[in-house]
């Protein structure tokens, strides 16, 4: 007879999710996963596979949250400008408070952490990034088309130059105790939307 899970593996994953997030890969050992997740080695192995498998997973749930609230915000009917520099403006909102400050973006972790070294890692950061560069770029050829958007300006480029910006964020806003740091950059890229 098998046994049954004694544990839930949704929130173990979660669990996982939040300590990677806080501590980083490297920095969080198997005995870290195991005393935080409260469950045993096996069962983290059985259930996840090893602790790199398990960080994947956890980036794929981070993404698999963040991804429709971005879909959802920038696809709203009505004017597109707005939604753009709602984004931009929650992001270094995000980046400069105290609470994220400490976190940071996992994905934006992640690809400075690991992406230059681990090609799983690094497929899920471009995947995470060629995402939002094209709700970024619908949004903004959305905004061209009606008008917000002066015709001269290239929405792909646009889109290009806000993902880098908000990537940008996130790490200043981890490291910097000076939010208008953060403020300030966010709002010269904003207004080269016009």
């Amino acid at each position: 007879m098998a046994r049954t899970k004694e544990f839930d593996p949704d929130a173990a994953l979660q669990a996982a999710l939040e300590l990677f997030w806080r501590r980083g890969y490297e920095a969080t050992s198997m005995a870290n996963l195991v005393e935080h997740l409260g469950i045993g080695r096996a069962s983290i192995y059985a259930t996840f596979g090893n602790k790199h498998e398990l960080y994947l997973k956890a980036v794929d749930r981070y993404s698999g949250e963040r991804d429709p609230l971005l879909l959802t915000e920038l696809s709203q009917p009505g004017s597109a400008l707005p939604a753009v520099r709602a984004v931009v403006r929650r992001f270094a909102s995000e980046a400069a408070s105290p609470r994220h400050r400490l976190h940071g973006c996992l994905i934006t972790n992640t690809a400075a952490e690991l992406a230059p070294h681990d090609p799983a890692a690094a497929r899920r950061v471009e995947i995470s990034w060629e995402h939002f560069e094209t709700l970024l770029h619908s949004a903004l050829v959305r905004a061209q088309a009606q008008g917000e958007l002066p015709e001269g300006r290239d929405p792909r480029a646009l889109a290009r130059m806000l993902l880098v910006l908000m990537q940008g964020v996130r790490i200043v806003g981890k490291a910097s105790d000076d939010p208008a740091r953060v403020r300030d950059a966010t709002e010269q890229a904003l207004s080269l939307l016009g």
